[in-house]
């Protein structure tokens, strides 16, 4: 059983293998997954149209609307409760969209007057354009009733959505006692399509949270996501559209920080200044520039408890690294090998190995789509050297390219660099560079019925370039009633990618999983499902010894007024290799490795309707824990002042009982929220959070002023305590401008 770690010979012929019957799979050639296709016409204007959400000018009298919207919820085989009709217009150089939503007469649901709302907690209708029309890719706008704007991009075939991205565009609504209307206006230099198209592919959607009804113009089964971009109809153009012109943006920005570590008595206070640049290259491609990035937080990172032995992928929030990101993240597997984690750039390890910032001198992005189906991505970003520390100067880049085969499906390739600068005693040979390549297929059947990924990626460094291998073959069939899904995936001991995320290492390790859904036509329940999942890891190093598995029995329900419930059994087995404290506890003694571990858990999860003003959700665990017992509970319960503010409090507990010499813990986590919106332009966002296990209590208010379109002040106010002394540790303040510019 050695082929695992010095011949990956059987295993690519394997990979290459359910490839070609994925490829099988996938290898339609319609691009559209239902069987009759909707279609409308966007009519061509050069009347005026003024942006008040009154939709009264005559212009929109001669659009063609659509109004057969269907359920999505609380059943997939109806029509629309209440009604939404959907018109567009466009002229020279503006997409319009005119929207008339029918109500209840009974109010609206809206959390917040602030950008990129979630959809799912607020009244909205959205809409997705796949301007390129190849079913992976699309963008996404989306407007509440108080004329509060989201904007998003959609990759994966609708499996990525990523709400971070920013582009320039107007909205504005009127409410009324039965219904509320919406005009948008979005540039078309803010958006990427062929030269001379005359179609994209689109489709509006509606969630209706007060009557607790989801509505899409195109019928989406109950069991896809609802931004699958299997299920979209035509937007159809009057006359060709003129030549994708998007304008040279210059974002700069200017931050003042003034700072004090308490553990070291040291202050810190300095001023920058830098920004980026964003340049159109064709049609499709997009150039971005930074020079002397300020990657500073200005807004925080969730805090979490952690009892496993391994590293939490976090979402990357840096707008540099936003546009057409799956471009260059979604290679491997996101549960056990990344090749590319675009947070590793701007950090590194000091001498004691704590994570520190490291500066960027700056980088270029270049990234988009070719033609219909082809896509390129290249990045470049020049880190600074820290001798003090012990950090090398390091250049960062990244090459992609994705190629779209049969009708969703696409097959990528990618070469990741990291390279060393400069002659330094502490830089050790085997880290003067590290590279990474690979490709990976991405299955997405026409109906979306069946999807995948399989993989193949190898690394190289200094002296070591045998073996180094990271694979995967998943595949998943997924049906109205029915879910399957296989899982293999293999990464080597000597796999390695500076600039990747990859929890752990030397593992073979096998998935299956069958679900089946169940759709009441009657009673509390709109649908319920029942689910079994098999995990197994084992290391190849160790002649393929068993080292851990997870089996896992779960019913989840969907009520009909959107409130869900969960209960989960877990059977679990690991062997520790090495001791290990889970409760993190200082000079605590840990449970002894090279030895196995078996115990059984439950838990149960509930979340209420978020159409209420006060909501709340609640979770459960008790059941072994290794060598002892461990009990979880954790709430969150949030008001909403609607639309000016969204008050929230989230805790959570979970006691661990090992026996002597082990420690005990007790972990809370801790966090109010308080989210106020003075104005669609200026927020209040104050969040606190505890957490004993990392010891520390944090503070940050951030208050925020657009006083132009995406161009921001910020004044964030940062606060962090020792929770065992409750003494301070760090505090700062900073101010920070940004501007954008389009030239």
């Amino acid at each position: 059983m050695q082929i695992f770690r010095t011949s990956p010979a059987r295993h690519r012929f394997l990979l290459a293998l359910l490839a070609a019957i994925a490829g099988v799979v996938g290898g339609q050639e319609s691009v559209l997954a239902q069987d009759s296709l909707k279609s409308v016409t966007a009519r061509f204007t050069e009347a005026e149209i003024t942006l008040d959400g009154r939709l009264d000018e005559a212009a929109w009298a001669t659009a063609e609307p659509i109004d057969d919207f269907l359920q999505y919820f609380p059943t997939d085989s109806a029509e629309a409760e209440y009604g939404t009709e959907v018109r567009i217009l466009y002229s020279e150089t503006m997409l319009y969209v005119g929207i008339r939503a029918e109500t209840n007469g009974q109010g609206y649901v809206v959390t917040s007057l602030r950008r990129d709302f979630r959809g799912t907690r607020n009244d909205n209708v959205s809409m997705f354009f796949d301007t390129f029309r190849d079913g992976i890719n699309a963008f996404m706008f989306g407007v509440t009733p108080y004329g509060v704007q989201r904007e998003g991009l959609v990759s994966e075939g609708g499996e990525g959505f990523d709400n971070t991205w920013d582009i320039k565009w107007l909205a504005e609504s009127e409410m009324h006692d039965d219904h509320y209307t919406i005009e948008m206006a979005i540039p078309f230099t803010s958006l990427k399509f062929p030269d001379a198209g005359d179609r994209w592919g689109f489709r509006p959607y509606r969630w209706n949270i007060l009557t607790n009804e989801q509505t899409t113009w195109v019928r989406v089964p109950q069991n896809q996501r609802m931004s699958s971009l299997a299920f979209m109809g035509e937007l159809v153009f009057e006359r060709p559209l003129a030549r994708s012109r998007t304008p040279l943006a210059l974002i700069p920005y200017v931050n003042t920080q003034a700072g004090k570590d308490f553990t070291t008595d040291d202050s810190d206070n300095n001023f920058s200044f830098g920004g980026d640049a964003k340049v159109a290259i064709g049609n499709g491609m997009n150039l971005d520039l930074t020079v002397n990035p300020d990657f500073s937080n200005v807004e925080v990172d969730d805090i979490f408890t952690n009892l496993t032995r391994f590293e939490v992928l976090l979402p990357e929030k840096r707008q540099f690294f936003i546009d057409n990101s799956d471009l260059f993240a979604s290679f491997g597997s996101e549960r056990d090998a990344v090749p590319f984690f675009s947070r590793r750039i701007g950090l590194a390890r000091d001498t004691a190995g704590n994570l520190i910032e490291n500066g960027i001198l700056g980088g270029a992005r270049l990234s988009g789509k070719l033609n219909q189906d082809w896509r390129l991505g290249f990045l470049n970003i020049q880190g600074q050297a820290d001798p003090r520390n012990e950090i090398a100067s390091n250049n960062n880049s990244m090459l992609a390219v994705q190629r779209r085969v049969f009708s969703r499906s696409n097959l990528g390739a990618f070469i990741v660099n990291r390279q060393a600068f400069g002659d330094h005693a502490f830089l050790s040979k085997e880290d003067q560079y590290n590279r990474v390549v690979g490709i990976d297929y991405n299955l997405a059947s026409d109906d979306n019925v069946w999807t995948g990924k399989f993989y193949l990626h190898k690394s190289f460094q200094p002296g070591d370039s045998d073996g180094n291998f990271s694979s995967q073959a998943f595949l998943i069939r997924d049906t109205r009633k029915w879910r399957f899904a296989a899982d293999l995936v293999y990464v080597n001991e000597d796999f390695r990618s500076d600039l990747g995320f990859i929890p752990r290492k030397d593992i073979l390790k096998t998935g299956n999983f069958v679900g089946r859904n169940f759709y009441p036509r009657k009673g509390p329940l709109a649908s319920h499902s029942f689910e079994v999942l098999a995990l197994t890891w084992r290391r190849p190093s160790l002649d393929l010894k068993l080292t851990d598995y997870t089996l896992r029995f779960s019913w989840a329900a969907n009520l009909r007024d959107q409130s869900t419930f969960e209960v989960q059994a877990f059977h679990n087995y690991i062997f520790l290799t090495a001791p290990f404290d889970p409760t993190r506890t200082p000079g605590g003694v840990p449970i002894p490795g090279q030895q196995g571990y078996y115990f059984n858990q439950v838990t149960a999860e509930f979340e209420s309707n978020q159409g209420s003003l006060v909501t709340f959700a609640a979770n459960a665990g008790v059941g072994e824990f290794f060598n002892g017992q461990r009990y979880s509970a954790g709430g969150l319960i949030g008001m909403r002042i609607q639309p000016w503010a969204q008050l929230s409090l989230a805790l959570n507990y979970d006691g661990i009982r090992l026996p002597e010499p082990q420690p005990d813990a007790n972990l809370w986590l801790l966090t109010p929220r308080f989210d106020v919106t003075f104005s669609k332009s200026l927020f209040w966002l104050t969040l606190l959070q505890y957490s004993n296990q990392r010891n520390n209590l944090g503070i940050n208010s951030r208050l925020q002023w657009r006083f132009a379109p995406l161009s921001d002040l910020y004044l964030v106010y940062n606060d962090n305590y020792y929770t065992d002394t409750f003494s301070p540790r760090y505090r700062s303040i900073n101010l920070k401008v940004t501007y954008w510019l389009n030239l």
